[in-house]
């Protein structure tokens, strides 16, 4: 794990994600690297990028046993298919919960039980309008390319498999950057580049780029008028904007 806070994945959320994992691994030629279930949901991922690691994953969510759990269920019926969350990988949560709180931010649903998947979350009103993940992981591969190469030899980890079928690819695609709105660029520099220590490719009076050591790359666009929150993904070899489980998918824009 790099020492550093590391973008690690987007969600999206839905009652049914079938739609979206049929665009994912069939027009985007995606590859599903894992999945199973939990009390509350059920998740997947899918990597959108080239084999040495060049990309961004997607982790699609569906409820799952809700009367054990309802909070995605809940989140659902409230906000409506669409983006969930980000993850941010730490190489160690009880630093990041200090640093975070030492900056004024106020971490909910601390959960250090398991020693090798240890979490805390930011809601979207500190988050500037999207729920932030921080996790410390361990026992799983350290680069992309590692975990693409484990995945092609030995299949997806599924635990277990619930996923529909997925379609045989027709296109390629790579997630270059999830993109999020903002009334105030400066504020959402200061929690994106200062906190979760992205680093700052380009900057306009209106936007920036961010990209993490893996890679990841997030935009912030600036827009007093608009909610903030993630707006689009932005994809290499889409030709088309699609909007998906309400999540906008969009050709990349240089």
């Amino acid at each position: 794990m790099t020492d550093r806070y590391d973008l690690d994945h987007v969600a999206l959320a839905a009652d049914d994600t079938a739609p979206a994992l049929r665009f994912l691994t069939g027009e985007l030629g995606g590859t599903i690297l894992f999945g199973g279930q939990t009390i509350g949901f059920r998740p997947m991922q899918v990597w959108l990028g080239s084999r040495d690691g060049d990309g961004m994953p997607v982790e699609l969510l569906e409820p799952w046993a809700v009367e054990q759990n309802d909070f995605l269920a809940r989140f659902v019926a409230r906000h409506g298919a669409g983006p969930h969350h980000l993850t941010f990988k730490v190489p160690d949560l009880a630093a990041a919960i200090a640093r975070v709180r030492g900056a004024g931010f106020h971490p909910v649903n601390i959960d250090v039980s398991d020693p090798e998947w240890k979490e805390a979350f930011l809601m979207p009103r500190e988050a500037h309008g999207t729920v932030v993940q921080l996790a410390e992981a361990h026992g799983h591969p350290e680069t992309r390319a590692e975990l693409l190469g484990y995945v092609a030899e030995h299949g997806a980890n599924m635990h277990p498999r619930w996923w529909v079928e997925p379609p045989p690819p027709t296109g390629h695609g790579t997630l270059r950057r999830v993109v999020l709105r903002t009334p105030s660029l400066p504020s959402a520099l200061g929690f994106f580049a200062g906190v979760l220590q992205g680093d700052v490719e380009h900057e306009t009076p209106t936007s920036a780029d961010l990209v993490w050591p893996r890679g990841a790359r997030v935009r912030l666009e600036e827009n007093a008028d608009a909610l903030p929150g993630v707006d689009r993904l932005e994809v290499v070899g889409l030709t088309e904007e699609r909007t998906v489980i309400g999540t906008r998918f969009t050709p990349v824009k240089e």
